[in-house]
């Protein structure tokens, strides 16, 4: 048997010299402490790693909860940009009472009840969804010209743009047949149509209808009518467009937070093909409950998991922007912050060759939908969101604020400043159903010395401001102000928007 003593050990050390021609006098420290010690005890055997040090404790007790909830609050970021675009057609479907290949139009700028984030109330809006699950669809678009032009996006389930339309477009503002076609689809393409194959099955489209010159809001609803959608199946001969006016109609589109936001997660990953890069989170997503082509079904943990997870998500994002790094703010020296965050390509969907940012993405899609497909050095349009006052304090309910507004301000079509709930993203509602002023009012409203305005934003107009007020109700406000046709002096940054300044 093997001498496990210290001294047996001690005599195994100066055999072990001996060969290595290490003589008594040379003999290190460690040899000398073997033959000084007594006989070893087992926890000198001890194996190094294996297990955490001695008194580690676990930081919980419910591993199954834990576990549901980090996975439930990574996968909440990482749907962020798909659970945006879904709420649009699932609220069209069952609040709107609408079916896919309908055409919603708006026949004049949007009220507060649009329930969608950061949306503008400068230009009417039109939308349609479909289904590539039922096969191939056409979308007629109207050439360009004096009665008019569109200018937007198609995109996918994940909200990736798949097709710009109009002027910039693939049609190149002549018009003509977008044919869309489901993932795997091999058959013939028929000739005169503009072919985008979609990487998904649910597409969706927001255009704007733009007005020619001296054309009304009226001319531009009568220039939207003209758009067609149905399935390539009834091309020869397509069934009667159905048009809805939702001006007056409540239209809730903005993500559902809790057991909703899981719900519809599940609604999108068990239609739409799964891509590589996501089948870590799908793997998370069947410890939930929710898997490809399977019924919703989460055990009372999960749901208690997820609920939490959602809500937490909607906290995390809001300390995001109160938090917004400062390298990204669009002037070093005020408080301002472009609404299109790109990724390092220019583009919006933050997948690299070695990893997917699902935090920057998530923030992007948080507050803003319908991204361009790449993010152009000089935009047609700037949207400027200020998120602290001059004071670089945050804004906060019940207060009033003032910002004036120049009146060289640098762009060639208008400018626009909206205010929105800093907890939605979305228009407020007040008695007044005022959410916007723009370049069109300063001839009603009260000017400065230099020609140029002050807006008030605020619960309560100062006295005599009425018409250069923006009612906040009380909420916490998110003030964005949109340049259209903005000028080199606002692209080059040579220009500078004063921030806000706190007077109440």
């Amino acid at each position: 048997m093997f001498d496990l003593s210290r001294r047996g050990l001690f005599r195994v050390a100066l055999g072990a010299g001996a060969l290595l021609g290490i003589g008594a006098k040379e003999r290190p420290a460690w040899a000398e402490a073997l033959r000084s010690a007594g006989p070893l005890s087992n926890r000198d055997f001890e194996p190094l790693g294996g297990q955490p040090p001695q008194g580690a404790m676990p930081s919980v007790q419910d591993f199954d909860y834990q576990i549901k909830y980090q996975r439930a609050f990574e996968a909440a970021l990482w749907a962020m940009p798909a659970l945006a675009i879904y709420r649009f057609r699932a609220a069209a479907l069952e609040d709107l009472g609408l079916r896919d290949n309908d055409i919603i139009a708006y026949s004049g700028v949007a009220t507060a009840k649009l329930e969608a984030t950061t949306a503008n109330a400068s230009t009417p809006y039109i939308t349609a969804f479909t289904d590539l699950q039922a096969g191939p669809t056409v979308l007629e678009i109207p050439p360009a010209g004096p009665d008019g032009s569109l200018y937007g996006q198609v995109v996918d389930a994940w909200q990736y743009t798949i097709a710009d339309v109009g002027p910039a477009g693939l049609d190149g503002g002549q018009g003509g047949k977008y044919l869309f076609t489901p993932p795997g689809y091999d058959d013939e393409i028929p000739d005169g149509y503009i072919h985008v194959p979609s990487p998904n099955y649910r597409v969706a489209f927001a255009f704007r209808s733009v007005r020619g010159p001296g054309m009304s809001e009226a001319d531009a609803y009568t220039y939207a009518q003209r758009l067609r959608m149905y399935p390539l199946a009834e091309a020869a001969n397509p069934p009667e467009q159905v048009f809805f006016d939702p001006i007056d109609t409540r239209y809730p589109t903005m993500p559902l937070w809790g057991l909703a936001h899981f719900e519809n997660v599940h609604a999108i990953v068990t239609v739409e093909p799964v891509k590589a890069e996501d089948k870590l989170i799908m793997g998370m997503l069947a410890t939930l409950g929710i898997r490809h082509g399977e019924p919703f079904a989460p055990d009372p943990v999960a749901e208690r998991a997820m609920t939490q997870a959602s809500y937490d998500v909607w906290f995390y994002m809001q300390a995001w922007y109160d938090n917004f790094p400062e390298d990204q703010l669009f002037w070093e020296d005020r408080h301002y912050a472009s609404l299109l965050q790109a990724d390092d390509n220019n583009t919006f969907t933050w997948t690299y060759e070695d990893r997917v940012d699902t935090i920057e993405r998530a923030a992007e899609y948080f507050w803003c939908t319908y991204m361009p497909r790449m993010l152009s050095e000089n935009p047609a349009t700037q949207y400027l969101m200020a998120l602290k006052d001059a004071a670089g304090d945050p804004f906060e309910a019940g207060e009033t604020y003032a910002l004036d507004v120049p009146a060289d301000m640098p762009v060639e079509q208008f400018w626009a400043l909206t205010v929105y709930d800093r907890a939605t993203m979305g228009f407020i509602y007040t008695a007044e159903d005022r959410t916007t002023l723009s370049s069109y009012d300063v001839d009603g409203m009260e000017k400065n010395d230099d020609g140029g305005v002050t807006i008030w934003i605020g619960p309560n107009a100062p006295e005599g401001q009425t018409a250069n007020w923006i009612p906040t109700a009380g909420k916490r406000p998110l003030p964005a102000m949109r340049l259209y046709g903005p000028t080199e002096a606002l692209n080059s940054r040579r220009f500078k928007l004063p921030d806000f300044r706190r007077v109440s």
